[in-house]
Parts: structure tokens; C-alpha cells; sequence
């Protein structure tokens, strides 16, 4: 993989500082991690053949298909995220807490066949509600000397031949409001710093919160027992948060009058979209139910930015600070279709083993905006990112009343080349189900590698490992 910056810290600007999408912000919306429920998390999110569970409607809306009777259902969850780096041969490690809700939703049934017995429709059913989808709740540290290049390397080159007035709201007049960037002819506007070449240590924390969440209204039917189909409105809706917070000290021994500096970039990212999911499931014989289902892509068409970086620099003889104004930039992204094949095979009133296949095209991202052409960014989208499929197994086990159920699920690599990063879960479950009420508990480990870098310029990658453990507890009523 190319080395870009992982995270989206505003370094990487346009000279006018005006916005920093790049094909990165297109991978993290379009890469889901759905939640939901705590028996859809339990059984690896494996519901495409299965159905009669809320959370499985985000995945094949002809699972409402199988609800014969109206339901309640709510899920608060808890979860940890622990992610350890390895910068230079420096570890590191820091985790993030987060009480988040799973799902919330309705399901109502109707019988036609009151009024008609004669009718082939058993049921029809209409759902609404909310799943979440991603969560991006997450803390990263970074630490390491270094002696080839400092973070302010390439600011003269970014600032040589323009007049301060001329320079980057974001970047270079920051670090010239703060001296760190310094005039050496006026006469060509050449400029320099101190440390170029590094003796340097840098440190670097980036703390990310938020999450991707999902209103569905979902409208379905069963017909003669046989055939399950269903569609889904989905509207999407994201909130991401990011504070980036860089350092660097001169090391002992450099004779400069420059002594730290430390940067702070607030990004906030706030979209809407609207998608549309069709599925069905067949039961062919009493124990297989074959299971089927394509989203479209999400059309986010009121993506927007909020961002703003501060500058503060020490030297021998004092120090200085300066913050930019706040920035704003809207744009559109597209995300990929997928498409969804599924096998349930269920065991007497005893067992269900299931398992779902999905294909997504991380190539097919767009990112759109009126302001700009995002030319060069959806070239790095084709050209970094892949077709990938993923696998979804799951099994539940009843005894009475008492189920006991596993799951295992895993998303592959959509990176082409580089850090492979691709993402792994194990999850284990159990619940207690009477005629009118449920309580389902799930805990769910999952994890991941990737690469992420201090700044754009001659650095090298820190190497990350990511861990999230969650447990959720869904009640559900039946009426």
C-alpha cells in the first residue's frame, strides 16, 4: 500500500487548506461492521437463510418473512478497543471504552389469511427501526526517535516562492505564526526550519469516536410457507470524530534553539445517505432454506467536514501558539453494491447451522463534489483497492428454553498489496426464550492489522494490531 496517512490528520491539505477526503474516508464508510442484536452477533451475523431477528434485515430483508407474530426488541451493548503499535521497534498501546445501542426495532405482523383463507399469504410484516452498522471508537499512540526527517521537513518546500499572506491556512502560516518556519531570503520567499534532517522524537495519539448507524423500514411477506421475500429502505447516517494530537522534542544534543512543538487537527465528518436492499429465502425442504440477497450502494449525497488545527512551538527563549479558523467542505460518496448467498440448514427443533457468502467491490467507491473533481483520489481507490469476499458462519443449539450459540465471521483484505487487514471475529452466545419474551447475551472478539503513519514525507510505518471485545444484552417482547 502506498504510504499515505492513515488517519485523517490535516497535514495532507491543498495549499488553500480547504478539505482532506481522500480514498481512505471512502474505505471507512464502506466497510461495515454490523452489530445489532446479541443472537444475530452471537452466530457471526450468519442470518441470510435464517431471518426472524431484526438485526438479519440490514443483511437479507426477506428474513421478516418468517415473523409470525409482532415484536419488540432493544440491545445495549458494551465494548473495548485495544490497539497496540509497533513504530521502530517502539510498542505501544491504548484502548477506548464505549456504551453504545446496538439495535432497536419493531416488527408487525399481519394474517390475510383471516379474511381469506384461501390465500397463499400467510403473513405480511412491516419493520422499523435502527441497527448499528460500524462503531468508530478507537485510540492509537505512536512513538519513536527520529533521525532522517522531522515533521516540518517539507514546509519550505511547500511554502518556497509564495509571500506569507500566500501560505496554507492549515500548514505552513500556522508553523510561520509560530517560527517554526522562517524566512531565510525575503527577496524569493525561500524559507527554512530547524531539523530538517530530524534528531527528533515524535509522538503522535489519534483518538477517533463515533459510528455508522442504520434507520430501516422494512416491508415483507411469507407466501404458502415456501417463499420469504422482503425490502428495505435503509438510511444511513454517519458521525465521526477525530483529535490528532502530534509532538516532537529535540533530542539531547541538538544544538538548536528549537525545543518542541505540538499540533492538534479536530476533525468532524456528519452524512446522511439512503440505499435499497432486496432478499428472499426459499425453505426447500423442511431442514435447507436457501437464502438471497443484493444491496445497492449508499448514495451519502450530504457528506461534510468541520476541521480545525492549532500550532504551538517552543524555543530556548519562549514559546508561541496560533490556532486556524474552523474549515468546512461538503461532498457525496457512493459505497459498493453487495451482494449476498446464503445455506440454512436447520436440525429438528434442535439445531440451526447457517452460513453467508458476500461479495463487495471496494474499487466501486466514488467520492463526488461539485468544488472539486476527486480525480486523483478515485484513481487511488481503483488502484489500492480490491474485490473482496466474506464469510459469515454461525450455529444455535436448543435445550428447552435455554439456546446456546457460536459464531465465527471474516472480512477479507481490501487493500490490493501492503499490510494485510483483513478483519476476524469469534463470538459465543446464550439466550432464554419463553412464549412472550426473550433475553439473549453475546460477546463478540474481533480483530485486525494496519498500518498508519505519523505524517505524509519520509517516515516509516507504525504496524498495528486492533482488538475489539463487546458484549451485548438484547430484551424482546412478542405480542
Amino acid at each position: 500500500m502506498k504510504k499515505i496517512c492513515l488517519t485523517l490528520t490535516l497535514l495532507g491539505m491543498f495549499a488553500g487548506g480547504t478539505f482532506a477526503q481522500n480514498q481512505l474516508d471512502a474505505l471507512r464508510y464502506s466497510r461495515l461492521n454490523p452489530s445489532g442484536t446479541a443472537r444475530f452477533v452471537a452466530m457471526g451475523g450468519a442470518f441470510g437463510a435464517l431471518g426472524s431477528d431484526f438485526s438479519a434485515l440490514s443483511v437479507n430483508p426477506g428474513g421478516i418473512g418468517l415473523y409470525r407474530s409482532s415484536e419488540f426488541s432493544i440491545t445495549p451493548s458494551f465494548s473495548t478497543t485495544t490497539t497496540e503499535s509497533q513504530l521502530n521497534g517502539n510498542f505501544r498501546e491504548d484502548s477506548r471504552y464505549n456504551f453504545n445501542l446496538g439495535n432497536v426495532g419493531i416488527v408487525m405482523t399481519n394474517n390475510p389469511g383471516l379474511k381469506n383463507p384461501n390465500s397463499p399469504w400467510k403473513n405480511m410484516q412491516f419493520g422499523f427501526g435502527l441497527n448499528r452498522i460500524a462503531n468508530f471508537n478507537n485510540r492509537v499512540q505512536l512513538s519513536s526517535d527520529n533521525n532522517a526527517s522531522s515533521y516540518l521537513s517539507s514546509y519550505p518546500g511547500m511554502a518556497n516562492g509564495k509571500s506569507p499572506n500566500a501560505l496554507g491556512r492549515f500548514d505552513t502560516y500556522l508553523a510561520y505564526s509560530t517560527d517554526l518556519l522562517f524566512v531565510v531570503d525575503s527577496a524569493t520567499w525561500t524559507y527554512g526550519v530547524d531539523l530538517p534532517y530530524g534528531g527528533v522524537n515524535q509522538r503522535k495519539t489519534i483518538e477517533s469516536k463515533g459510528s455508522m448507524n442504520e434507520m430501516i423500514f422494512t416491508f415483507g411477506g411469507n407466501y404458502n410457507d415456501r417463499l420469504y421475500i422482503g425490502a428495505t429502505l435503509g438510511v444511513p447516517f454517519i458521525r465521526y470524530e477525530e483529535v490528532a494530537t502530534y509532538a516532537e522534542s529535540k533530542l539531547e544534543g541538538e544544538g538548536t534553539v528549537f525545543k518542541n512543538l505540538k499540533r492538534i487537527d479536530n476533525l468532524e465528518t456528519t452524512g446522511t445517505g439512503i440505499n435499497f436492499k432486496f432478499g428472499m429465502i426459499v425453505r426447500a425442504t423442511n431442514w435447507l432454506r436457501l437464502g438471497g440477497a443484493i444491496h445497492t450502494p449508499t448514495f451519502y449525497s450530504s457528506m461534510s467536514d468541520t476541521y480545525s488545527s492549532s500550532l504551538t512551538s517552543g524555543f530556548e527563549n519562549g514559546y508561541s501558539a496560533t490556532e486556524s479558523a474552523d474549515g468546512y467542505f461538503e461532498y457525496e460518496l457512493n459505497t459498493p453494491f453487495r451482494a449476498i448467498g446464503s445455506l440454512g440448514f436447520v436440525i429438528g427443533k434442535s439445531g440451526i447451522i447457517s452460513a453467508d457468502y458476500e461479495f463487495v467491490d471496494y474499487q466501486t467507491a466514488r467520492l463526488r463534489s461539485r468544488e472539486y473533481d476527486f480525480y486523483s483520489e478515485n484513481e487511488s481507490i481503483r488502484d489500492q483497492f480490491q474485490k473482496t469476499h466474506n464469510m459469515r458462519l454461525g450455529t444455535e443449539w436448543r435445550y428447552g428454553a435455554l439456546s446456546f450459540r457460536g459464531g465465527y465471521a471474516f472480512q477479507d483484505n481490501p487493500y490490493k498489496s501492503g499490510v494485510n487487514s483483513a478483519l476476524t471475529s469469534y463470538s459465543f452466545g446464550l439466550g432464554v426464550r419463553e412464549q412472550n419474551f426473550y433475553v439473549d447475551l453475546a460477546w463478540v472478539h474481533s480483530y485486525y492489522d494496519d498500518e498508519y503513519y505519523m505524517y505524509s514525507g519520509l517516515v516509516n510505518p507504525a504496524y498495528t494490531t486492533t482488538t475489539n471485545n463487546s458484549f451485548l444484552l438484547t430484551l424482546g417482547f412478542r405480542y
